[in-house]
């Protein structure tokens, strides 16, 4: 983090004063004095901080950095220190530096050499959107942003062109406008590592004849060149590792002669099922979209051709691409948990997961010992509305798939959550959701732990809203008058709301306010900041907001950048906090 680091530290005057924890860290490593040098700065980064790689070098340039600011006047008027130390007042300004005392590790640091099952994935829904479920614009460039962002699993959904001699990209069976199938392999090309290395995954539905199959098998070949990896064997009793397919693309899909054998069975695709619930098209609607998407001489579903018999349903060059095979069987939901076999991927609603996990728990917890479960909204969320991503990744679920056009707390807690592991889009399950005890029982979310650790949060002060909102956004004739809500987000036992006093008529708020948390399973939990304007008559202003993976956060002093509403980070605003755990 320190060698990374290389402009210079601009120390700027302080609207606030060093609160008095600062104050007394500040007397204890620099004994006493009034200025700390730069040993004792790499002793409060190392024994405070936590800092452990912090090196002589690195506190020497910080140091460095204050006296060339001090030296051309950046310091300003406040800042009046001599010789080769921090003062108090330059010390407490460089705690606000995210660069340095940010809240959480900014590399990868989990063990990647783990099968892809040990891994909560970075997984997008409907991949290709720009709004909502039903009228909206199919387009490459949500798949650009989310690739931006380190999301590993885009989803495609294939149709033939209007001619039928071509593949596209769109929702099926809506009046959303299709993208070309190139267009967007191309940019995944593209923008595939621009942010992490780690494998991008593409979840295709596919609603193709054998033809246009294998136009998509030469397509995807052409153009991913070496970077797609398939396996060499029909059989896989164990996936690969992140570390071993670093910078290559996966595809994930029903083997054609798989997908047509469920269909005698009546199984249905991922997006059927979705527009098959409450919320969907109306039949007129749904078949001037089926003539849009697929031509007429498709049969009823707008799948198979009419005229194809099943033994003529084969692309071989296609079902050799499939590394993550997917499928549904017919059955009960227990006869899709089988773990026995060929390791596969299982796809389930929101809806499905929460009422099998309702009698199926355990199973659905030992199926994602060695299985990818993937777990998407449910269909009545037209308008690219998320669930809470808990409800999969409390069992184990690799992929909870989120529609990241559709912004609010749900895809913050997913954007909390992947920014573990230095953001790379692969985290780490808890050991305790890949073990069996004894007699093969699991970890059972619903049931109620002792307490593991507790979360002490300090809530200091905060600054930046001058800079990055205007004078009259909060309030036409006064200054804001913010709190700061503390809340924990994880498994129910867990789950807590607290929330700071309001700060009246201050654009640099001071709360100097502490919270306790006790954590029963501390390795899923999220701890969601958001600060307020508080309204006497009407809903509360929107102030920044983050959402932080509470395994991750650092001790200490931090600094902690808050974000906009779709995610975005604001470019001045931070709260000054302190976190310790018991």
């Amino acid at each position: 983090m320190f060698k990374r680091f290389n402009r210079n530290i601009s120390f700027s005057e302080q609207e606030q004063l060093p609160p008095s924890d600062v104050k007394e860290v500040f007397s204890e490593f620099s004994n006493g004095g009034s200025a700390l040098s730069a040993d004792q700065l790499r002793q409060f980064l190392v024994e405070h901080q936590s800092e452990t790689n912090c090196t002589e070098d690195d506190s020497n340039r910080i140091v460095q950095n204050a006296i060339q600011s001090r030296k051309s006047g950046v310091a300003g008027d406040g800042i009046s220190g001599t010789g080769e130390e921090l003062t108090l007042e330059e010390f407490f300004q460089f705690l606000f530096y995210d660069e340095f005392n940010g809240p959480i590790k900014s590399q990868v640091h989990h063990d990647m050499n783990a099968p892809l099952s040990h891994y909560f994935i970075y997984t997008g829904h409907n991949s290709y959107l720009t709004g909502n479920q039903l009228s909206s614009d199919c387009s490459d460039v949500p798949i650009i942003k989310a690739l931006q962002r380190g999301v590993r699993v885009i989803e495609l959904d294939l149709w033939p062109n209007s001619a039928k001699d071509d593949i596209v990209v769109v929702h099926g069976r809506t009046l959303t406008t299709p993208v070309s199938l190139v267009q967007c392999l191309k940019s995944i090309k593209e923008y595939a590592f621009v942010k992490s290395r780690y494998p991008v995954v593409i979840t295709l539905e596919d609603h193709l004849t054998p033809d246009l199959q294998a136009k998509v098998a030469e397509m995807t070949t052409q153009i991913f060149g070496d970077m797609l990896y398939f396996p060499h064997t029909e059989t896989m009793t164990e996936f690969p590792t992140p570390e071993s397919l670093k910078d290559r693309v996966l595809i994930s899909t029903k083997p054609p002669k798989e997908y047509l054998d469920s269909k005698q069975f009546k199984d249905t695709s991922d997006s059927e099922r979705e527009m098959g619930e409450e919320g969907s098209l109306s039949p007129a609607l749904s078949v001037e979209c089926d003539e849009r998407c697929s031509g007429s001489d498709l049969d009823e579903e707008g799948l198979n051709p009419r005229d194809k018999k099943p033994d003529q349903q084969s692309a071989p060059q296609y079902k050799r691409l499939i590394t993550i095979h997917a499928g549904k069987p017919k059955g009960h939901i227990r006869d899709h948990l089988k773990v026995a076999g060929d390791v596969k991927r299982l796809s389930l609603s929101e809806q499905e997961l929460e009422k099998a996990s309702a009698s199926y728990g355990a199973d659905i917890v030992r199926f994602t010992q060695k299985n990818i479960l993937r777990v998407y909204p449910k269909g009545t969320r037209v308008t690219s509305s998320n669930y809470r991503p808990h409800i999969g990744w409390m069992y184990g679920a690799q992929m909870v798939a989120f529609n990241m056009q559709g912004h609010g707390k749900s895809l913050w807690y997913m954007q909390g959550m992947f920014r573990a592991n230095g953001g790379c889009g692969y985290v780490k399950k808890p050991v305790f959701l890949m073990e069996k005890g004894p007699h093969s029982e699991c970890f059972d979310p619903k049931r109620t732990l002792p307490v593991k650790k507790t979360l002490k949060v300090k809530v200091y002060m905060g600054n930046g809203w001058n800079s990055d909102f205007s004078k009259t956004h909060f309030d036409t004739f006064s200054p804001p008058d913010f709190y700061t809500k503390v809340c924990i987000v994880g498994v129910p036992a867990d789950e807590v709301n607290k929330k700071t006093k309001v700060n009246k008529d201050n654009w640099f708020p001071i709360w100097d306010e502490e919270f306790d948390f006790p954590l029963s399973v501390p390795e899923l939990a999220l701890l969601r900041i958001e600060v307020r304007e508080h309204d006497k008559h009407e809903k509360d202003d929107f102030g920044g907001q983050t959402c932080l993976p509470v395994s991750e956060l650092k001790s200490g002093f931090r600094a902690v950048p808050l974000y906009d509403q779709k995610g975005e980070k604001l470019k001045s605003v931070k709260l000054l906090m302190r976190f310790q755990f018991t």
